[in-house]
């Protein structure tokens, strides 16, 4: 008899669809430096200080010295479901009609360096995170979860190497350019249903998990920075970049049982203990101009807009490749994002030669369609209010930061799970409500 697994859903492969940090603009995490954060983000036209790897190369050009940054955001999400008919799903016990996203701490990092080599030219190097997910919901192995075929538990990170050289084409003028290397890392949670019922058996809950899945890609960034008396305009460009995951798929076979179905069979010989997945994912480019305006001395004003690419999101393809005899799998997943624009504003007022007070704000809009909503990333337009300060003393500084984000509560199908359409209803169909509290801190030094 040959081996074959059925699955009711395969969607435990919409890892890549992403979860969030809880985040907006999909899953980009553009805190990188406290100052900036406490402006809003609205730092591509000042890029004062090392972060400016990051936000705009070509600010670097201006740093004198040695100059080191390092530092950390971190970030505690709430996110609630809310699925009005969950309980009219046939399940014992019955389903709740109410469920909370699993509390947790994130802290992407990051570290700054630049060197001035000569009157105009300046390098630098950058280590940042600037996509990162993470969701648990507060049941992630119970049977009392409706939404555990979709995903239960999903993490995954981006390490960015970013050396960087900025030219001084004038006084008022100077251009950076860069190279990035990439290394991702992914790790997904989720219950399979597999029916055996054709071989005698039941519908059985199979624990799945993705682990050790890792890729590598290429990009690049480049920057252009005008500084006048009173105004200074910026552009900074982040390319896009493509990483090809490959990982290792475990399946938890404890709730099939081990009835015979032939002299050498089981029903639980027919589900795999495991395999290995491929998929190809393309991360967006994004492009920022800025404008910073110096109304007195003192005080600083600066505003950006953020166009980030996530139009190259319209699918992706899974290969998971089962040892013989288990039949290999392939899916395409269809995801459909759009274009995301974010205006950020901030304002910095320079109390004295020490201490720098800042506050700013953001609008960001999701560019994903209610359709695709999951559990993996329930994504919704925010917007978020900042404040912080920065503290200099010699030639060491600190940046303190505070962000905190509101989403938009979005109602979501759920990727309309077939299992739960009774009469036309979705049944799993909820919405999701998410905010979040966001701390970073820098330090600084010069040499």
């Amino acid at each position: 008899m040959k081996r074959k697994i059925f699955l009711i859903t395969l969607s435990f492969l919409v890892f890549l669809g992403v979860n969030s940090l809880v985040r907006g603009a999909g899953f980009l995490i553009y805190e990188h430096g406290a100052a900036a954060m406490a402006m809003g983000g609205a730092f591509v036209a000042i890029a004062n200080n090392p972060t400016a790897v990051f936000h705009n190369p070509a600010g670097i050009a201006w740093l004198e010295g040695t100059q080191v940054s390092v530092g950390t955001t971190l970030i505690m999400p709430k996110a609630t479901l809310d699925m009005p008919n969950a309980n009219l799903i046939p399940h014992t016990p019955a389903y709740s009609n109410s469920y909370e996203a699993k509390k947790q701490l994130f802290y992407p990092s990051t570290a700054y360096i630049t060197h001035k080599l000569s009157d105009k030219i300046v390098a630098g190097f950058g280590f940042f995170s600037p996509y990162g997910l993470g969701t648990e919901w507060s049941e992630p192995n119970a049977v009392t979860f409706p939404l555990r075929y979709l995903s239960t538990k999903d993490d995954m990170k981006t390490f960015v190497f970013n050396p960087v050289i900025a030219y001084k084409v004038s006084d008022k003028f100077s251009l950076g350019v860069g190279v990035a290397y990439i290394r991702s890392t992914i790790k997904f949670n989720l219950v399979q249903a597999v029916d055996l019922r054709l071989y005698g058996g039941s519908i059985y809950e199979v624990p799945t998990s993705i682990t050790d899945g890792k890729g590598s890609g290429w990009g690049w960034n480049a920057g252009a920075l005008f500084k006048g008396e009173k105004v200074s305009l910026g552009l900074n460009f982040r390319s896009g970049f493509k990483i090809d995951f490959t990982g290792d798929i475990t399946l938890d076979r404890t709730n099939v049982p081990t009835t015979p179905i032939s002299p050498t069979l089981t029903l639980r010989d027919l589900v795999p203990t495991g395999g290995s997945v491929a998929t190809s994912f393309n991360f967006p480019s994004v492009f920022c101009a800025g404008v910073a305006f110096s109304l007195t001395p003192k005080l600083l004003l600066s505003a950006d807009i953020n166009y980030v690419f996530w139009n190259t999101y319209d699918k992706f393809d899974i290969a998971i490749d089962f040892p013989a005899p288990y039949p290999d799998q392939k899916q395409t997943f269809l995801e459909n994002w759009d274009i995301s624009t974010l205006f950020r504003a901030g304002v910095q007022y320079q109390l004295n030669e020490k201490l720098a007070l800042r506050a700013g704000f953001l609008y960001d809009q999701t560019p994903q369609p209610t359709d695709t909503m999951d559990p993996i990333l329930p994504d919704a337009d925010r917007m978020a209010f900042t404040a912080g300060f920065g503290y200099k003393v010699g030639k060491f500084v600190i940046d303190v930061a505070g962000q905190y984000e509101i989403f938009s509560d979005r109602t979501s199908p759920n990727r309309k799970i077939a299992a739960y359409q009774v009469g036309g209803m979705n049944l799993g169909e909820g919405t999701y409500s998410t905010k979040a509290l966001l701390i970073g801190i820098s330090l600084g030094f010069v040499f």
